[in-house]
């Protein structure tokens, strides 16, 4: 269980990757990014998650140059994930938005590189091209997005390598009981995106009131049960204070009644598409 804002978990290929990072969905390229991703980096954040559709690595890679230099950091101290757009999923399609990803963070390698979603038919050949990468030492660690189990099988039939990370919609509206339960029985461990549901859970009376109870917020409630569940989460924020909050989760600890009331919110209710019914 992580005490400490650094604390890291192991990959099944024996990877640390840090249970908490900084998300940058929604946040454009320009000064805001750039801001965003050097306060997390100066408060501490070790985790830093984009992908090629949000257009920002320019940026995101700009930012964590600056950042190691700031902090006197070096690369291998920062864990930096992008993922493989939908347009560009394919065996030799993938090989190139990766080396069109790296180009635009102006890094030298990933940690971990993800297929963003499962396309039908597409995400096997888009598998492949990822252990290809990573069999070459080109990526640290390699992982899927929004994967159900059936997915998760069904890549897992061919695969030669298991994924090690599935990053899927996971809040207190959504707690993906059923597919944590399934990829810790895997291995494969699995990160919350959009852990505040975009910030739509930040007046829901049972979580006020524990967090009344703890003396935090409610973001830092759903931050500490994500972390409590053994789930690595990468809450996204551009504001210092936020960015500083979101992590302030090491010094208090829900209780069991606690986490079942949090529990016992789930209304199987997405913010984003559904991955078994997406068009895009």
């Amino acid at each position: 269980m992580a005490q400490h804002l650094q604390d890291t978990t192991a990959l099944h290929n024996g990877i640390n990757m840090p249970w908490l990072g900084l998300g940058v969905f929604q946040v454009e390229e320009g000064s805001e990014l750039i801001q965003a991703v050097k306060s997390a980096i100066a408060h501490g954040y070790r985790s830093i998650d984009t992908a090629a559709i949000y257009q920002n690595e320019t940026g995101v890679g700009q930012a964590v140059k600056e950042a190691l230099q700031d902090n006197n950091l070096s690369r291998e101290e920062l864990f930096v994930t992008s993922k493989v757009w939908t347009a560009d999923m394919g065996y030799e399609e993938t090989i190139a938005a990766y080396e069109a990803s790296l180009a635009k963070l102006g890094l030298e390698y990933l940690d971990l590189y993800l297929i963003h979603w499962p396309v039908k038919g597409k995400y096997k050949e888009t598998w492949r091209a990822l252990e290809t990468l990573y069999k070459e030492g080109r990526v640290k660690a390699i992982g899927v997005s929004n994967f159900q189990m059936h997915h998760l099988e069904d890549v897992m039939k061919d695969a030669e390598i298991k994924p090690m990370v599935n990053q899927v919609e996971l809040h207190p509206y959504l707690s993906q009981q059923a597919l944590l339960s399934f990829c810790k029985e895997q291995g494969i461990q699995l990160e919350a995106w959009s852990p505040l549901m975009q910030g739509q859970l930040l007046d829901q009376p049972v979580l006020k009131q524990i967090a009344a109870e703890h003396g935090k917020s409610v973001a830092q409630v759903i931050i500490r049960w994500d972390l409590q569940r053994g789930i690595i989460t990468i809450p996204k924020s551009t504001k210092e204070h936020r960015i500083i909050e979101n992590v302030d989760v090491f010094d208090f600890q829900l209780t069991e009644e606690d986490m079942n009331l949090i529990n016992a919110l789930n209304q199987d209710q997405r913010v984003g598409p559904d991955p078994d019914n997406f068009d895009f």
